[in-house]
């Protein structure tokens, strides 16, 4: 988050960048004596970082004349652009800061919060806002993911971007050990604050799903592919349900829930090819299509018998499964408890 503090530190140097614009368009020789001089109170190396600011940041074309010791722009028209906006779009742009929790772990985190510092850098001093109302008055809660290493998430963009094959380490869930993989990374997917690339996998011979989180020593190949005309990413996940690649076959999903939660489920959106209806006695009947019977199944087990399955049968076999294993565990808790009892 940031601070007040930090806020007018940024609004400082945007105005100081913008003074230093406005000398090199001046036509009139600018050194950096005339620089310290026209923006003043700093060093000699606080204008020096603020010009590698501008050419890195803005790519002001920047020159310095060795023999007449002086700045000019080697692109006449050359000029830096501001954003203009109002008190109430800077108040989203300031809840966006917020809303930033979301990315925290991954990459985007410190590269989203610069961008955000910069849009504030560039306000006008009379557009302000009290970020205390945020931090005192407003709380997000975000689903967070687990850590991504530095290096993924620019190799995996840039071999997705180039249509290039990447060599990289792979921990299935499953096993502790990191496998190889080669991966022609085809469409990149985030759900719920997990990143996941969907491929095809040269050592599997198929399409697979791959977890950023999951991924270490990312290598970017020089060799090249092309995405076949068949593949289409909605056939490997549900933008309502989750990310997995379990199964392609549509299902019918039927649910009667309780009116313990009626209110609950009638406010949900739980898919957009959803029905629902509400009973007499307050339990309510939804039913939709997805793919993703795994994910329908976590979440009807969190519910306990608030939900009853009424299809489809795999998915009503399913978790009755699920729920003999997980009896089955209490149970042999219980005889060990026993057991120790009796010693």
């Amino acid at each position: 988050m940031l601070t007040m503090r930090k806020v007018r530190e940024e609004k400082i140097k945007s105005r100081r960048i913008l003074r230093i614009d406005e000398e090199l368009r001046s036509g009139k020789k600018v050194t950096l004596a005339s620089l310290v001089k026209c923006c003043e109170g700093v060093s000699p190396r606080t204008i020096q970082r603020d010009i590698e600011f501008m050419r890195d940041f803005n790519n002001a074309p920047i020159v310095y004349d060795r023999e007449t010791r002086s700045y000019r722009y080697s692109e006449p028209n050359f000029f830096i652009k501001t954003v203009q906006m109002t008190e109430g779009e800077l108040f989203s742009v300031a809840l966006f800061d917020r809303l930033l929790e979301q990315s925290r772990n991954t990459p985007l985190e410190n590269d989203l919060r610069n961008v955000f510092r910069k849009i504030i850098a560039g306000m006008p001093d009379e557009i302000t806002i009290d970020s205390s109302f945020l931090e005192n008055r407003t709380t997000f809660i975000p689903d967070q993911g687990p850590k991504i290493e530095p290096e993924v998430f620019p190799k995996v963009f840039e071999a997705l971007k180039g249509h290039k094959t990447l060599e990289f380490g792979y921990r299935p869930l499953q096993k502790l050990s990191y496998m190889p993989r080669q991966l022609d990374p085809y469409h990149a997917v985030c759900q719920k604050g997990n990143w996941y690339i969907i491929g095809f996998c040269h050592d599997k011979g198929d399409v697979r799903v791959f977890s950023y989180s999951r991924m270490k020593d990312v290598r970017i190949t020089k060799d090249s592919f092309k995405i076949p005309d068949t593949f289409k990413p909605e056939d490997y996940f549900d933008k309502e349900i989750g990310v997995w690649l379990s199964a392609k076959q549509k299902y019918t999903v039927e649910l009667l829930i309780s009116k313990e939660i009626g209110t609950f489920a009638i406010d949900r959106t739980w898919h957009s090819n959803q029905q629902l209806k509400q009973n007499k006695d307050g339990s309510v009947w939804v039913s939709f299509e997805t793919t993703q019977l795994p994910e329908v199944k976590r979440w009807v087990l969190g519910q306990g018998s608030t939900v009853k399955i009424l299809g489809p049968k795999e998915l009503q076999e399913d978790v009755c499964r699920e729920a003999v294993k997980i009896q089955g565990m209490y149970e042999s808790g219980k005889k060990a408890d026993r057991d120790d009892d009796n010693k």
